[in-house]
């Protein structure tokens, strides 16, 4: 029985130690460092915020020790990273791509000879979301491209040979293309489509390459929703024209007008998870911030105040407050790293919060670019998510690491 009360009384004392020691000072210290650090080239950036840490000490120019009491306990590395200076966007800008191939969308019935009806897409077992690549091994880029193979296939009356990209995969289907007397022409049964349009909001321009970040989210097809495989695209300017206010379940939406003939503002190369990339033609500028700003890693985020930069009306840009609910950083990339509330009043007022279109707004906290706004969050429009402004850089090309560039230059 002593023994038993001796182990409870020993159990106790240590839980209660355990309980206890997270609260402790110095332990708290030692867990608020970092095992890594993002710093930039700078001399003076190559530094660790010490602060909280006041009983630790620091050497080297590439790794920081933090000793207590005169014993090394922890070690942090400094990752060295590119000075870059981007010139935030926060301008509505229209946008046009045209698929890689073309996109089935839909089947329909073909009137045929008689009471006939057929789809011979359909038949052919071609899906909703598949693209056609190749008909007869000619390239299939337009709508207009596949009406003439098939037309010239039909009037041979012989059979088509599609190659058929499905998600990852690449297949083939063969089909006979209908004659409809009511239209006078060869179908096949398919709904498709070659291209798509929309607006959204430029995130940052960076002026040592000429590339460009926008949308911060992938840009998918209406009916099949998924992701636009690009074949060339192009942003235009856009001036936007009125807002439909969000409110709880129904989201709200920018807008605007713009001209895929005039205005044109640069290629559009990529469509991916992160947003649009590509290279502007001409310089962007920001009245606001002319000399364009450094960015903020994930780690440098804070929750706490912040601004992003969107357009309300016609091309005026205009600053708001958000605030940083949570921040999320992860080692690899992630689209959704943070959420961002809207705060200001004129914005809450004509908005309602986070519309469709504003979507792409840089995010800026302490004098840096930290990341975009991409989504809004159906039940709660004052809120949404954000994604970290590196896992963009990455997407765009542009190199963060010391060595990138320098590989990339050699």
């Amino acid at each position: 029985m002593k023994n038993q009360a001796f182990n409870y009384i020993c159990g106790s004392v240590l839980l209660l130690f355990m309980l206890i020691l997270p609260f402790y000072a110095p332990v708290q210290h030692y867990l608020s460092i970092p095992t890594e650090v993002k710093v930039g080239a700078s001399p003076d950036q190559h530094s660790v915020d010490q602060e909280a840490w006041t009983a630790f000490s620091s050497t080297n120019d590439h790794e920081v020790f933090y000793e207590f009491a005169g014993v090394p306990v922890k070690k942090t590395s400094l990752e060295p990273f590119k000075d870059i200076r981007l010139i935030p966007g926060g301008q509505s800008v229209g946008v046009e791509l045209h698929t890689k191939g073309v996109l089935v969308v839909g089947h329909h019935l073909v009137n045929g000879k008689g009471e006939q009806r057929t789809s011979p897409g359909e038949q052919a077992e071609i899906l909703i979301g598949d693209i056609l690549l190749e008909g007869n091994g000619e390239e299939i880029n337009s709508m207009e491209k596949l009406s003439s193979i098939v037309k010239e296939t039909g009037e041979k009356e012989e059979s088509l040979e599609l190659k058929i990209k499905r998600g990852k995969e690449i297949t083939t289907a063969s089909l006979t293309p209908a004659y409809n007397p009511r239209e006078k022409e060869y179908q096949i049964g398919l709904y498709i489509r070659d291209s798509a349009a929309g607006i959204g909001t430029m995130t940052f321009y960076d002026p040592e390459t000429k590339k460009y970040g926008a949308l911060g989210h992938v840009i998918s097809d209406m009916d099949t929703k998924k992701p636009i495989e690009i074949h060339e695209g192009t942003i235009v300017k856009s001036q936007v024209t009125s807002i439909e206010k969000g409110a709880q379940g129904v989201p709200g939406e920018k807008k605007a007008r713009f001209s895929l003939r005039n205005d044109r503002l640069g290629i559009i190369t990529k469509n991916t998870p992160f947003g649009i990339f590509g290279t502007l033609d001409d310089d962007m500028t920001n009245e606001e911030y002319p000399e364009g700003l450094p960015i903020g890693f994930a780690e440098q985020v804070e929750e706490g105040p912040a601004q992003i930069m969107t357009v309300l009306d016609g091309e005026k840009m205009q600053t708001f407050d958000v605030e940083i609910v949570s921040n999320m950083p992860k080692k690899s990339a992630v689209t959704k790293g943070m959420i961002v509330k809207i705060t200001d009043p004129e914005l809450l007022d004509k908005t309602g919060g986070i519309v469709q279109g504003m979507s792409g707004s840089p995010i800026i906290q302490n004098g840096k670019i930290i990341g975009a706004v991409t989504h809004v969050f159906v039940n709660d429009p004052t809120s949404g998510y954000g994604v970290h402004i590196e896992w963009m850089l990455q997407e765009a090309g542009i190199a963060l690491h010391e060595e990138e560039g320098e590989k990339k230059a050699g």
